[in-house]
């Protein structure tokens, strides 16, 4: 049959199924001579994806025609439907298919007219303009060069010369630990259309362009190398590089981890000398941990970690002068045991070295000649301790700009070229938490701030003379920026604690452009799946303090009953859990665990970030004292919900949040029913130098705060439920925490329980882990909560 006649029809909701009557009898198939007459209906069910048409057992007779138009007439009430039939979140959804994965937009390598960006897609590295989207150009691309010079068609990343002449391409990429990796490296001439590898004996890291683009410098085997382009010499700068004894021109481990730097070598502007860092960590004290690869041993894999209290690598800094091949030694004082986090070139004779001592309380720049002569060019000194950032950037003139809390809020500050200061360029009781750069053309600098709220961020830019501040993002929430080269465009990423991010490009004079990602779809979920809102509340504490967190209720919340809470938190120093920011799967998993019924809670306590200098370090010396007292609080003040079931509350955390759901359930016990900690530090003297000497010092100058605050220490008041996780390859919190952590549970005789993943690290993902890791932890919440 060609045709089919349909006449009126009535619809009524049945579970996920759209049930359609028809007052009489449809012209069907004439096999269907059993149909049953008048009323009789079909059902329609409805999946994310797909209409199933089906009337067993009649659904055989219905006929291509028939199932268009039904298929017609569900569409048209869809919108109906889908508001009483709602999808269910499910653990496969969230952490194996990524269904509800928001879109991110990759970052914009800004070419230096300041509209026209590049990206890599698909191997080869695409132009585009930044108004309008368009691809302009192709750059390069490498299908077209493999088999030339051994370079294999394929490259991870890439980085231009200054004037985008040359393109070094990354290629084969092998990570090591977070934020390091060795690699192919291959150099590009536009001009020639030739591609060759930077160096053939092996791989390496790091490979930079100097400012004239005569030579590219490197690190392979912890020596520093670099090779003149013109020629092919590879000169070798430094030769006592050896594993796990010397390293020159990149970073030990616990500088990666803690203060963020892997490449501790730069060129000066005029490119004749390479300014670097060598690290001897001959003395520090080693660590190995297992792999388990179906071998008949398992493999070792040993490095160097220093631990509170030990000796951390001898750190110098030296400058390297190409005309005469020589290294000199920068003087940075005749302290030894200190740091060197920063090192950079003010200008073509200024070397710039950024000391910390070891109590991290005291910051000195030195300021060094070619020749190693310095002197120092800025001091500042703590109470407590000091956050290194990149935010030292240096103008024309020789002055230049930092960010500091001395005064209470993390600030911008403009010192002249002999340190002295200039002007306080921001002020007020917020927070400046990102400096995105200068433009000396304009005469401003550009900044984010939570100028208008401790949980929000905003993007202003301001003059130069501390006037003329200007707002550039009117949305609530959370707001990032990517400036062009030019400072005349920025990306805006906004999202908030309900919305996915949308990626917006803006002109300097706050006119919107284009949108380049809503994430509509993840909207669309939002609506489908019967999300309910994030809600913010706030309380005054047992202990006098006003909080703030969020809370996620079941849908069809029903204040009259009660519900069990789950609570969720970080709590590291400065952390933020609760910004009014996109959450990404922790959204989702949250809002699958109240579709079952559970309340799912979040507070920041005191420590966290965004409210200024004393909240942030009034836990210095007590990591974990006030944190976990306010979580208790904020547990305490839930359960006198009416509608919270006070004998039903868990807590969760992964690494500085798993040593705080220790603490919680430990301290807390009458409070706390339960508790997850994945990947937790069980004691502050386990881990690394860096980062706990500047909250705790060491054992010896605090053995009470150490003491009092490590959940290894309270294994006997556990009573509730306690689930151990950790990744048996964590080179960052070792698996020595969980195994002393259960060591002292079997001694007091407490049962626990415990997940571990052979070959994981500090994240515990790849090959299901994920997947693996949340199945275990929401049976555990349901089973124990």
């Amino acid at each position: 049959m060609k045709g089919i006649e349909i006449t009126p029809y009535r619809t009524e909701m049945l579970s996920n199924q759209l049930q359609l009557s028809f007052d009489s009898e449809p012209h069907l198939d004439k096999r269907a001579s059993s149909f049953p007459r008048p009323p009789f209906f079909v059902q329609v069910a409805l999946s994310t994806t797909h209409w199933h048409i089906f009337g067993y057992p009649y659904s055989q007779y219905i006929t291509a025609d028939m199932s268009r138009i039904l298929l017609i007439c569900c569409i048209a009430i869809a919108t109906a439907m889908t508001s009483t039939a709602q999808e269910s979140i499910t653990l496969q959804d969230i952490w194996q298919d990524y269904t509800f994965y928001a879109k991110s937009v990759p970052g914009f390598n800004f070419m230096a007219d300041g509209q026209h960006y590049t990206r890599l897609e698909k191997g080869k590295i695409e132009q585009y303009d930044l108004t309008t989207g368009e691809k302009v150009a192709t750059i390069l691309d490498g299908a077209a060069l493999a088999g030339k010079n051994g370079f294999g068609g394929k490259f991870d990343s890439y980085t231009f010369s200054g004037d985008e002449q040359l393109i070094v391409l990354k290629a084969n990429t092998e990570k090591i630990y977070r934020r390091s990796s060795i690699a192919d490296f291959y150099l590009y001439d536009r001009d020639s259309k030739v591609i060759a590898p930077v160096f053939d004996e092996g791989k390496i890291s790091y490979a930079t362009l100097s400012p004239d683009n005569q030579y590219i410098a490197f690190v392979h085997d912890n020596n520093l190398y670099y090779r003149t382009i013109s020629s092919g010499e590879t000169v070798q700068v430094t030769t006592d590089g050896e594993k796990n004894k010397i390293i020159n021109g990149s970073t030990d481990w616990v500088y990666e981890e803690e203060f963020s730097i892997v490449k501790a070598f730069e060129w000066s502007p005029d490119s004749k000398h390479i300014g670097f860092i060598r690290f001897d960590e001959t003395e520090v004290a080693e660590f190995t941990m297992m792999r388990y690869n179906d071998d008949l041993y398992p493999q070792y894999e040993t490095w160097k970690y220093p631990k509170v209290g030990t000796k951390n690598a001898d750190v110098t800094a030296h400058i390297y002068s190409l005309k005469g091949k020589s290294i000199n030694k920068v003087d940075v004082g005749d302290e030894e045991d200190i740091y060197l986090p920063r090192i950079t070139w003010a200008d073509d004779d200024r070397f710039i070295v950024t000391k910390l001592n070891r109590h991290q309380n005291l910051l000195e720049l030195y300021q060094s000649d070619t020749k190693g002569k310095s002197s120092v060019l800025y001091k500042e000194t703590n109470k407590y301790y000091i956050d290194i950032t990149d935010d030292l950037t240096f103008l024309a003139d020789g002055s230049f700009i930092t960010t500091s809390e001395k005064e209470g809020y993390n600030q911008i500050y403009h010192h002249d070229k002999s340190g002295e200061l200039k002007r306080k360029l921001t002020t007020g009781n917020y927070e400046v938490t990102s400096f995105y750069g200068i433009s000396e053309e304009k005469g401003r600098i550009y900044y984010q701030s939570t100028e208008q709220g401790a949980y929000v961020r905003h993007v202003y830019s301001m003059a130069l003379d501390g006037t003329d501040q200007q707002l550039h993002t009117p949305k609530p929430g959370t707001n990032s920026a990517q400036w062009s080269s030019t400072y005349d465009y920025f990306v805006n990423r906004n999202s908030t604690i309900n919305t996915p991010p949308v990626y917006t490009v803006w002109t300097d004079t706050k006119r919107a452009i284009r949108s380049i990602e809503d994430n509509a779809g993840v909207v669309a979920l939002q609506q489908s799946y019967n999300v309910t809102p994030v809600e913010y509340f706030k309380f005054t504490s047992a202990s006098n303090i006003r909080l703030e967190g969020y809370m996620i209720k079941p849908p069809n919340f029903d204040a009259t009953k009660q519900y069990p809470v789950f609570m969720y938190q970080y709590s590291g120093p400065g952390s933020q859990s609760i910004g009014d920011s996109w959450k990404g799967n922790n959204y989702w998993w949250f809002q699958m665990l109240a579709q079952q019924g559970y309340i799912v809670a979040c507070v920041d306590g005191r420590g966290t970030g965004g409210k200024g200098e004393e909240w942030k370090k009034m836990t210095y010396l007590q990591l974990g004292k006030y944190e976990v007292i306010d979580q208790i609080d904020a547990a305490t003040y839930l359960a006198g919900l009416d509608y919270v079931d006070g004998s039903r509350i868990g807590i969760y955390g992964w690494s500085y949040g798993g040593h705080m759901s220790s603490l919680a359930i430990l301290k807390g016990n009458d409070v706390f029913k339960a508790a997850i900690a994945v990947a937790p530090v069980t004691s502050w003297k386990w881990y690394d130098t860096i980062y706990t000497e500047r909250y705790m010092r060491t054992v010896a100058e605090n053995e009470g705060g150490y003491a009092d605050n490590s959940p290894v220490y309270f294994a006997d008041k556990l009573k509730g439920a306690y689930l151990l996780v950790h990744g048996l390859a964590d080179d960052n919190v070792h698996w020595q925490h969980t195994a002393e952590m259960s060591k002292a549970l079997i001694a007091a005789n407490k049962q626990f329980d415990t997940y571990l993943y052979p070959n994981r690290n500090h994240g515990i993902y790849g090959d299901n882990a994920r997947i693996h890791l949340f199945t275990k932890m929401t049976n555990f919440i349901k089973e124990k909560i």
